[in-house]
């Protein structure tokens, strides 16, 4: 496993970790699948997956209660969960009321790194930011964070928070390249923030373009096109990963991109794909 330090903490984390975005269910529950998503969030686990990030917005937070179930055996210590606060939770009674109840489906006693979701309009971003400080203070989770915020919007909430934001997760791949373009990932780089890119894979899926430079590289290092999309955002730069793999054969496939080595070349083809 790869591992990069979580902003500027001294704490490594690893750099490619597992989406549950629709484990569970999208915005409701869904229970059909239940057992077959413990297994393999077990087995993926054993897999080295050890970073898993959740919400309390997937399935309406059976995402959670899955996770919750599959790290009961596991060591705690050994595993980074993720999980995030809705924008209407945001008020202070609200997002600790959130965050208990997230505590309490995932099974444990703290949360490593807190994410606001996203922000709306009316959602109260300094009271959250507040809230999530006093959540640090009292232990119930160890960092704080952000998600879907543009470079403005960052740079607003690290001046208004009380404790370090360590992390903005954002929609980040090789087609979809907003960070670079609002120099959101020029701006984390620089001042030690993590950025976790989410739908690192797209839709499962890309243009033709980007499939064409992508399967040229992947047949040279005898590897897939989401391998290599994998490697080229693994070997950015304070950039790690969390793709949703549901089945095993795409857990292997998705951590066998750890192996692939792209050269200078290659690394400023992918990069100029814009």
């Amino acid at each position: 496993m790869l591992y990069k330090e979580l902003g500027k903490t001294g704490k490594k984390i690893p750099a490619l970790g597992l989406g549950t975005w629709r484990i569970g269910g999208a915005h409701t529950p869904d229970h059909g699948k239940d057992r077959e998503y413990i297994e393999i969030l077990k087995k993926a686990i054993e897999m080295g997956y050890t970073h898993i990030d959740t919400a309390e917005m997937y399935g309406a937070g059976h995402a959670e209660e899955l996770v919750g179930e599959a790290i009961q055996d596991f060591e705690r210590d050994d595993l980074f969960i993720v999980t995030k606060v809705l924008p209407t939770n945001l008020k202070r009674e609200r997002l600790l009321c959130s965050l208990q109840a997230s505590l309490k489906r995932l099974k444990t006693d703290y949360i490593d790194l807190y994410l606001i979701h996203w922000l709306t309009a009316t959602s109260p971003l300094q009271e959250g930011l507040e809230a999530m400080a006093q959540a640090v203070d009292e232990g119930l989770i160890l960092h704080a964070g952000v998600s879907n915020f543009d470079k403005t919007l960052l740079k607003k909430a690290i001046a208004l928070s009380p404790t370090p934001l360590v992390c903005n997760q954002v929609l980040y791949n090789i087609e979809e390249r907003e960070p670079e373009k609002d120099h959101l990932l020029s701006f984390c780089q620089k001042e030690g923030i993590t950025l976790t890119a989410y739908s690192p894979l797209g839709k499962g899926s890309f243009g033709q373009r980007a499939s064409a430079i992508l399967k040229e590289i992947a047949e040279r290092h005898h590897a897939t096109i989401y391998q290599v999309a994998l490697a080229w955002l693994l070997a950015k730069e304070r950039v790690v990963t969390i793709p949703k793999a549901s089945n095993i054969r795409h857990l292997r496939e998705n951590l066998a991109s750890l192996d692939i080595r792209l050269s200078k070349e290659e690394l400023k083809r992918l990069d100029e794909n814009r």
